[in-house]
């Protein structure tokens, strides 16, 4: 299948989706990792995310080299039209020394965008919809807190965007440039007590000759509702380059629009060997409101029409209910009936043991 054929079957299937998003009271931002949520930022909010980072590169194996330098991580998401739908533009620009170990060519000074995208993402199925109208069992925490395997079902969307290159870049391969179609899936599970698992797969670059295949798995952790910790591992694939990255850090929750964020990043070979160190912070203007519901009823009908609302689950217990009451009801009333019977049997044999007597 072409590229351009895949662009089109995927984008035939996301506008044929349907799902539901999860907007937040607070910022959902995507830092300090690289992975992307499944759920987007909610209609009408305006999110942006930056973060400056140092870069170290060493290669030891021939021809070897050292990188030195600073970059810069930026993402701008929107949420349109619909709560699952998410617009998105996102990039890395990084100015750096490369400084080879022989005398040849001994320095170079690189200055480009590493990856510049823009693509739109939209939620095609949330298990958590379905979560939030339960209801907990009054009568057991242990069905309330035990582990149910219905929860391992994440929450999945998918991305669909494009890439673009400028030409002589050094941070892409020879002859990459302009335009090239860019998917993703993303997954992401919420589990109790504060964990969070992400997947992201990424096809990228498709059709030219260096066709990214990355994978990223992230898990965080919230102590509280401000302070929260991720470990993350990204692995990429391609004939331009190859590499396991593992990044550790931590968010801090400065208000519900505002996270500052710092993160580590290392890999285990020397092909190079990479340490970069970022700090980031993530901000969001919420313009967000909650659909309202016109069907000639005032809020306050439409709130008394939601309460006075019965499961069909409720309907059938109260019929049951109702059913075993008549029962119990009609028990009773045989039981009285026979009580009754007993009694007259017992006064019609006293009076006939009494005329007796007097004959």
């Amino acid at each position: 299948m072409t590229p351009i054929k895949s662009c089109l079957f995927l984008t035939i299937l996301l506008s044929s989706l349907q799902g539901f998003s999860q907007y937040t009271d607070v910022i959902n931002s995507n830092r300090p990792g690289v992975s992307r949520s499944a759920f987007s930022v909610g209609t009408n909010v305006a999110q942006f995310e930056i973060g400056p980072y140092y870069v170290s590169e060493k290669r030891t194996p021939a021809v070897g080299y050292q990188v030195s330098g600073f970059g810069i991580d930026f993402a701008a998401r929107y949420g349109l039209l619909f709560e699952e739908l998410e617009i998105n533009i996102e990039g890395n620009y990084q100015n750096d020394t490369k400084t080879f170990v022989s005398n040849i060519s001994p320095k170079e000074n690189r200055a480009n965008f590493k990856f510049l995208a823009f693509g739109a993402k939209y939620l095609i199925y949330d298990p958590y919809k379905k979560a939030a109208s339960e209801k907990p069992n009054l009568y057991s925490w242990k069905a309330n807190h035990s582990f149910k395997w219905k929860h391992l079902i994440p929450a999945i969307s998918i991305y669909l965007g494009g890439n673009y290159d400028t030409d002589i870049n050094p941070f892409t391969a020879a002859g990459i440039e302009g335009f090239s179609p860019k998917i993703m899936i993303a997954t992401q599970n919420n589990f109790a007590g504060g964990w969070v698992f992400v997947m992201n797969f990424i096809k990228d670059r498709i059709g030219t000759d260096q066709s990214d295949f990355q994978y990223i798995l992230t898990l965080t952790h919230s102590f509280n509702p401000q302070w929260v910790i991720f470990g993350e591992t990204q692995g990429i694939k391609s004939d331009f380059y190859a590499d396991n990255l593992f990044r550790v850090g931590g968010a801090y929750l400065v208000g519900k629009d505002f996270q500052l964020d710092t993160a580590l990043t290392f890999n285990t070979k020397d092909t190079p060997a990479v340490l970069n160190i970022s700090l980031g912070a993530s901000y969001r203007l919420d313009f967000h409101k909650d659909k309202e519901i016109d069907n000639d009823n005032s809020v306050e009908d439409e709130a008394e029409r939601q309460n006075n609302k019965v499961s069909k689950k409720e309907r059938k217990e109260a019929k049951r209910k109702k059913k075993n009451a008549e029962k119990e009801a009609r028990r009773e009333r045989k039981l009285k009936d026979d009580l009754k019977t007993s009694e007259d049997q017992v006064q019609k044999t006293k009076k006939r043991e009494i005329d007796f007597d007097e004959e």
